[in-house]
């Protein structure tokens, strides 16, 4: 037992504040996201003898991760999983407008929260906390392609909501200057 415990502390518990981190942005919130990580990781210790030794622990925490988030929002929602949108004809027939230089990491954060979740998730697993494609489908529980397309639209909508707060900041004001602008 004192084995089991101290290689499950070693391989475990050292992604906890990652997870956290996850788990609070996921569902929103601080108290959910720490019961989400709780349950995480007592599913985890429950299943840690089907764990594989030199495998990558954290991708199986990811993974078990999204699959009690999801759980838990089936439970709420009684309603079935979205299907993948397909956006093949839209991927050839799109302006990505440029990211404004100015915005502030409150303007970033709240484009962010507004993408859908599929595509915040991925965004998030991939881009901030630098899984790799491979660990992210892992976690998620999808096909690789499905997250290399989710990063992709993801992105591009998360730049189109840049531009959008850009636009709306420093749009001429009725005197000729720019909001946000400061005289010297």
């Amino acid at each position: 037992m004192g084995d089991r415990r101290n290689d499950f502390d070693r391989a475990a518990l050292v992604h906890l504040a990652e997870l956290l981190r996850v788990a609070i942005r996921v569902s929103g919130d601080r108290a959910a996201g720490e019961d989400l990580v709780q349950e995480t990781y007592l599913q985890a210790w429950r299943s840690f003898d089907r764990f594989e030794p030199g495998t990558n622990c954290r991708a199986w925490l990811y993974k078990i991760l999204f699959y009690v988030h999801w759980q838990r929002r089936r439970k709420i929602t009684r309603e079935p999983r979205l299907l993948e949108l397909d956006d093949t004809v839209e991927s050839t027939l799109r302006f990505d407008p440029p990211t404004p230089d100015g915005l502030t990491a409150g303007a970033v954060k709240a484009a962010f929260d507004r993408l859908p979740e599929p595509y915040r998730t991925v965004v998030m697993l991939t881009d901030v906390e630098e899984l790799t494609y491979r660990e992210a489908a892992s976690a998620l529980g999808v096909p690789i392609g499905t997250v290399m397309s989710r990063v992709s639209r993801g992105r591009r909508l998360l730049r189109q909501e840049l531009a959008a707060i850009g636009s709306a900041y420093f749009e001429p004001q009725a005197s000729g200057r720019k909001a946000g602008h400061r005289d010297s």
